[in-house]
């Protein structure tokens, strides 16, 4: 997204938690950090979980735990955060 559209898209989505329900703002408020805290607690226990367990499984817990890495990278696009 180019800086202009960036700009533009986060007043938008600015002007739509205000003109929205409260209730369904908090929800989605609620909604968004338990993800990002979901994530990193998932990543960093898979992470830990790999240490004891990953040579006898191929590191399979380390690949999940990229997975999760990538999705936290993924959320970092979202301008929820600077809005909410």
């Amino acid at each position: 997204m180019i800086e202009t559209t960036k700009n533009q898209h986060e007043q938008i989505l600015r002007q739509a938690f205000r003109t929205m329900d409260a209730h369904q703002a908090q929800e989605i408020r609620q909604a968004y950090y338990n993800v990002i805290e979901g994530l990193h607690t998932l990543a960093e226990t898979l992470e830990l979980a790999d240490l004891a367990v990953g040579e006898s499984n191929d590191h399979a817990l380390i690949n999940e735990h990229l997975i999760a890495c990538t999705a936290l990278e993924a959320m970092k696009k979202s301008l929820l955060g600077r809005i909410l």
